[in-house]
């Protein structure tokens, strides 16, 4: 095939998408268009805010497109007018088969786990929640069911014990522009050889976050508690209904089993913000109260006096 005879095109919406699309045209891809979300109210002023892709796509002066209906024959009519032979898609809504099979190619697609494991659209937040070690990033062609695609490559990674899912995010949007500049390479090279995914193991699932799913329990154990808060740190952050309102733990550490006590709570002790477990104490270090900025637990403290 050749670098020079691929016209990619390129869906994506957030940083970690944005990151990859930069790390395609450096390495001289030629991406033909990109689509993206449309631009929308955010933040407390509901200014309109465009995504972190389109940014990039207008620094690296690429050609955008923001449908709002991905079926209608308008958008067909300008995806054919961009003749892509190759789509790639990084934090994107779910694409119609009439798109996602319209390059001749076909379209890969970026995944932050390694599959079949954590299929779904919040992968990286649920590998630490389960409390694993390790994760990964998976590049596969799409096919009609939702991440199940033959793989073209992954890459493994390891997870810090006390490592916030904002923290390996980041570290995962490099490690992933450096798999799909490598799975680009061996599709131009004419050396991609894809793999079915093994579906026989057990299957863990990463479903949509929600509100509810982001509330902490006093019954949890102090390991899972530990998971759940840094699983979800910096967003959508988890939460637990306290004598100062819902508060946002954002940050903490376990202390492990400091002597006996006799209910689960939460107070101030010794000028800590402490949460007591059934197996153990757990001081929160950064949270935040609805309408308030995020603060240190020691902040917070001092406020209270």
């Amino acid at each position: 095939m050749g670098q020079s005879n691929l016209r990619i095109i390129f869906f994506g919406t957030p940083d970690f998408a944005a990151f990859s699309l930069e790390k395609i045209v450096n390495s001289g891809y030629n991406v033909v268009g990109v689509i993206t979300a449309m631009d929308k109210p955010a933040g407390r002023g509901q200014k309109v805010a465009e995504s972190a892709v389109k940014r990039k796509a207008n620094e690296l002066g690429l050609k955008i497109l923001q449908p709002a209906n991905l079926k209608s024959e308008d958008f067909m009519n300008e995806l054919e007018s961009l003749n892509p032979n190759l789509g790639v898609v990084i934090a994107f809504r779910i694409l119609p088969e009439k798109v996602w099979s319209f390059p001749t190619l076909g379209t890969i697609n970026l995944h932050g786990s390694l599959l079949p494991q954590y299929r779904g659209a919040a992968p990286i937040h649920h590998a630490i929640i389960n409390g694993e070690i390790t994760t990964g990033l998976t590049t596969f062609f799409l096919k009609h069911e939702i991440d199940t695609g033959d793989i073209i490559a992954k890459t493994e990674l390891s997870i810090g014990e006390n490592e916030s899912v904002g923290e390996l995010h980041d570290r995962m949007m490099v490690e992933g522009a450096g798999l799909i500049a490598h799975s680009l390479k061996m599709v131009s090279d004419g050396d991609c050889h894809t793999t079915p995914q093994d579906f026989s193991a057990e299957l863990k699932t990463a479903p949509k976050l929600h509100r509810e799913f982001a509330e902490l329990d006093l019954n949890l154990s102090l390991h899972d508690f530990h998971n759940k808060v840094r699983g979800l740190s910096p967003f959508p952050g988890a939460w637990i209904q306290s004598q100062w309102g819902d508060m946002k733990i954002l940050s903490g550490e376990k202390l492990g089993l400091l002597g006996p006590f006799l209910q689960t709570s939460i107070s101030i002790e010794s000028r800590q913000l402490i949460i007591c477990l059934h197996d153990g104490y757990y001081k929160v270090t950064q949270m935040q109260l609805p309408g308030k900025p995020k603060m240190m637990a020691t902040e917070f403290i001092h406020g209270l006096k």
